[in-house]
């Protein structure tokens, strides 16, 4: 079964403030260490992942398909794309 889109917000909610969390530690003085530096890539790589799947959804809705045939894409793909 596919997300609903409401649970792909969620989940970008989630990401997002749990980076902002790492940020918030980075600034404060203590710095980051290599579980944390790893978990930051590891949520920005998440981010990509999710934003993908919605904007893949979209896309499928304004072409008049059914979006919820859209699916994740691996990391290689999503990552691989031009800046």
């Amino acid at each position: 079964m596919t997300e609903p889109d409401a649970d792909l917000f969620a989940r970008i909610n989630a990401l997002s403030h749990e980076e902002e969390e790492l940020y918030a530690r980075a600034s404060d003085g203590s710095g980051l260490d290599g579980a944390d530096v790893s978990r930051l890539e590891e949520i920005r790589v998440q981010l990509d992942q999710v934003y993908d799947l919605l904007h893949q959804r979209q896309g499928r809705r304004d072409a008049g398909q059914d979006p919820t045939e859209a699916r994740q894409r691996p990391i290689d793909v999503v990552e691989g794309y031009e800046q």
